[in-house]
């Protein structure tokens, strides 16, 4: 018998960043570390927040693009310095990831590694950490609502640090903050939450309420993705994108696949630094038509929701058409680095939720395809 759980609080509205001050203190928040990155600093985002408490507050914004062991390792520095009693982390993934991390270590000893899924850390999380308002800036990841942060580590594997007690306590979703995002991280992003759609509904956990709200968060994105990379003012479309990034990951807790497999160890390659929505969008032709013979009716969803047959084919014209490149080559990867991702992909959290089980020659043959 399945047990289904969403997910924590959510507040979501034009004007929502505006109460932030009012949930920290609901929530016994008196101190907040904020955690956010330079571009944001620069453009006086962290203001939005800061400005509501009326005091200086310790700001972290050394937030890398993917966020690192060592990063999350300096910013728990600062926290504890600081004497802070919460963390309101203010951007994309990337440093709510990061302040995932540090609220880990909040509660929990070194080393960090320890408490990936893959190393069986997901039992060794508990609860007993400060508490943490999310707050996105970007339609894409759904961390908000997400209870991983995907790190990479020292020895440079990028791995997912999963549990329920990881999700924020609070999720405050203004699609406000989203108006000035310019085009290219709007598609990059906008595509990492149709591919959190996509690869959950494809999944063969028995979660409807998942699928559900995945479907509806992929008929959103389809509808608006766009149109908010064309007019980044239409309040409509960025409102539906933010939906449509928090549904998805709202939806993922019932596990990702193939696309996230790929793309988590094409994204720690050092040389590369690449971005993970960019990733998946290129990946997400090649997972379909892998996925295609075992997930029966639910490709025939997918073509209502594109009003076309080839799917595929579709997000491949949608991811270009918003402009996106179309192949891996086009982002710095050598074929020679193709087998090793193959190989780490096997090894990754999500390699065991998609609904057709590849071999690490089968996920090279997804690379080349995609390559």
């Amino acid at each position: 018998m399945p047990t289904i759980s969403y997910l924590t609080r959510i507040e979501f509205d034009y004007g929502a960043v505006s109460k932030v001050a009012d949930l920290a203190k609901e929530i016994g928040m008196k101190s907040p570390f904020i955690v956010t990155d330079r571009a944001l600093v620069e453009l006086g985002m962290h203001r939005k927040v800061t400005d509501q408490f009326g005091e200086d507050l310790a700001v972290f914004e050394e937030t890398p693009s993917n966020p690192t062991e060592a990063s999350i390792l300096a910013a728990t520095a600062e926290y504890k310095r600081a004497g802070c009693d919460g963390i309101i982390a203010i951007g994309g993934g990337s440093p709510l990831d990061l302040a995932k991390g540090v609220r880990l270590l909040t509660g929990h000893e070194l080393p960090l590694a320890q408490y990936a899924a893959v190393e069986g850390g997901v039992a060794k999380i508990h609860g007993n950490i400060c508490p943490m308002i999310a707050i996105p800036t970007t339609s894409g990841t759904g961390s908000e609502v997400g209870r991983a942060s995907v790190v990479i580590m020292e020895d440079g594997r990028k791995l997912g640090v999963l549990s329920p007690h990881l999700l924020p306590s609070i999720a405050v979703c203004d699609p406000e903050l989203t108006l000035g995002l310019p085009p290219i991280l709007t598609a990059a992003t906008g595509m990492d939450a149709l591919s959190h759609c996509l690869e959950t509904y494809m999944g063969v956990a028995n979660n409807a309420p998942a699928d559900a709200i995945a479907i509806d968060g992929l008929m959103k994105c389809v509808g608006a993705l766009e149109t908010a990379v064309k007019d980044g003012s239409d309040r409509q479309a960025r409102w539906d994108m933010m939906m449509a990034a928090l549904e998805g990951a709202m939806a993922f807790q019932k596990g990702l696949g193939a696309v996230h497999s790929l793309s988590h160890p094409l994204g720690a390659i050092k040389e590369l630094n690449l971005h993970h929505g960019t990733l998946n969008a290129i990946l997400m032709p090649a997972v379909l038509r892998f996925n295609k013979p075992v997930i029966g009716e639910k490709w025939n969803t997918f073509a209502q929701v594109f009003a076309r047959d080839d799917v595929d084919q579709a997000v491949e014209e949608l991811s270009q058409a918003i402009g996106l490149p179309s192949r891996l080559r086009y982002l710095g990867v050598t074929e020679a680095m193709l087998p090793g991702v193959a190989e780490s992909a096997m090894k990754d959290h999500c390699h065991l939720t998609n609904p057709r089980t590849a071999s690490a020659e089968e996920y090279l043959e997804i690379l080349k395809e995609a390559w």
